[in-house]
């Protein structure tokens, strides 16, 4: 087990509700509705902006310049590649740029984003590295999942591009260099035996929040609302 893997399990409810929700599961399927995704699509600009924001803070909580490097090497990631690949992939389903700057973010997307950014704000580079966890590591467990159960019959699916942008090697190393920075900081803080420390149960509750508003970011998808 790892800090990370310890977070998860104690919140296993709230984690099978996120990366099994009816969104992830459609889109594996391919049978989610296409309105349903591209509301998620322009939200999830709004929603990317707000993390980049996040990672900015990352670098400026950090105790050291390999841990600042790291966060900046994710804000970056985030600005200047994955900002970019999603512009893109928004076009291909007819969502211009101008659409996606001119949409206001919706109550799950203000929830979520705001919540990361006040764990970050109110405590240190751990506990917004704990808030951030569900997203940079369940996006990859999501995409290496789906990628794994539906590539056989993948080749009509309209969400294969999703699929396998976050089951790429690149999104897979990504998330491995957010892991291990959050497993890095937590050993530097709490120690090997830091479910007997103190902050262990409030990051817990953390993780687990952060965890339940992912699930409401996708049912926000599901569900078209603002």
């Amino acid at each position: 087990m790892s800090f990370y893997e310890d977070l998860k399990a104690q919140c296993p409810d709230d984690w099978t509700s996120y990366v099994y929700h009816p969104f992830v599961q459609g889109m594996g399927e391919g049978t989610l509705p296409k309105e349903a995704f591209k509301h998620y699509l322009i939200q999830d600009y709004l929603f990317l902006i707000n993390f980049g924001r996040a990672y900015a803070l990352a670098v400026f909580k950090s105790d050291n310049l390999d841990d600042m490097r790291q966060a900046a090497a994710t804000m970056n990631a985030l600005l200047n590649d994955e900002m970019q690949l999603h512009i893109s992939y928004c076009a291909e389903w007819g969502i211009a740029k101008d659409v996606l700057e001119a949409e206001r973010e919706a109550s799950a997307n203000l929830a979520y984003t705001r919540y990361v950014m006040e764990r970050g704000l109110s405590g240190d580079v751990l506990d917004l590295l704990v808030a951030l966890a569900p997203c940079v590591m369940g996006y990859a467990e999501i995409g290496s999942r789906l990628a794994d159960e539906h590539m056989a019959d993948m080749e009509n699916n309209p969400y294969r591009p999703w699929i396998e942008m976050y089951a790429s090697s690149d999104y897979q190393q990504a998330a491995a260099g957010a892991y291990g920075q959050l497993e890095r900081v937590a050993m530097s803080r709490l120690g090997e035996d830091y479910q007997n420390s103190g902050r262990w149960k409030d990051l817990c509750n953390t993780f687990a929040t952060a965890t339940r508003l992912e699930a409401g970011f996708w049912e926000m998808g599901m569900t078209g609302s603002m």
